[in-house]
């Protein structure tokens, strides 16, 4: 059963949230569905507005472009991702074992999810892969900073690096790191499917098992310690 939920997000990405009217639930659930249909270079807001039958200057009145719905799009995805992990680890005592599930929830953020009734996440994670070095790589990326526009990314990163840290106090790089796990995690998803050559895993019907232990050789491979095997039948 869908459920209702709403994730805050920096206002400055929007010029009305569109969490909070059925209207706005459209544009985000259609947006995510044409830009994983066009890409995002062909995506429009005309087209948008075309898709949910309605008009072009009712998606302007919630964001003032499309780039800015991208960001939006993103920051609500990292947002729930982080939301997930929280949820998960907080009743594990053991800090690798806490790795280990931050790591599978964030693969796992690629599977179906019935729980949120206008955001597609298997979409919307086709979406982070293929687009989302187009929200952060641009030349506007340090006054975007400024304003705040990849907190929710950058947040995430900490809650993956503080449990690095507890895992390895003496260890120097818990938020390289932990971004580094969180490209690591897509970018090998895209070249299995794209390009083998790129990568030594391979998925089989949808099967992101070897994406799960990728993530996990590297990071406890670098945190020179050992993992502990997962007490999960």
């Amino acid at each position: 059963m869908a459920i209702s939920i709403q994730i805050k997000l920096n206002e400055a990405l929007y010029l009305r949230d569109p969490q909070e009217t059925k209207l706005g639930r459209r544009i985000i659930q259609n947006a995510i569905l044409l830009i994983d249909e066009l890409g995002f270079e062909h995506f429009t807001f005309k087209k948008l507005a075309e898709r949910i039958d309605s008009t072009e200057a009712s998606v302007y009145r919630y964001f003032e472009n499309k780039h800015l719905l991208l960001v939006y799009l993103l920051s609500w995805y990292w947002e729930w991702i982080k939301f997930r992990i929280i949820y998960k680890t907080t009743n594990i005592q053991d800090p690798a074992e806490r790795l280990r599930t931050a790591l599978a929830t964030v693969v796992d953020a690629s599977l179906p999810d019935p729980t949120i009734e206008f955001v597609h996440q298997e979409v919307l994670h086709r979406i982070v892969i293929a687009e989302a070095i187009k929200t952060y790589r641009t030349k506007s990326v340090d006054a975007e900073n400024k304003k705040g526009f990849f907190l929710t990314y950058k947040s995430l990163c900490r809650v993956i690096a503080d449990i690095i840290s507890e895992i390895n106090p003496d260890f120097a790089y818990p938020r390289a790191l932990a971004s580094t796990l969180l490209e690591m995690s897509n970018d090998h998803i895209y070249f299995a499917e794209h390009l083998p050559s790129l990568t030594d895993i391979t998925i089989v019907k949808g099967d992101l098992e070897p994406v799960k232990q990728l993530l996990e050789a590297f990071a406890f491979g670098i945190l020179q310690k050992q993992a502990p095997e997962s007490t999960n039948s």
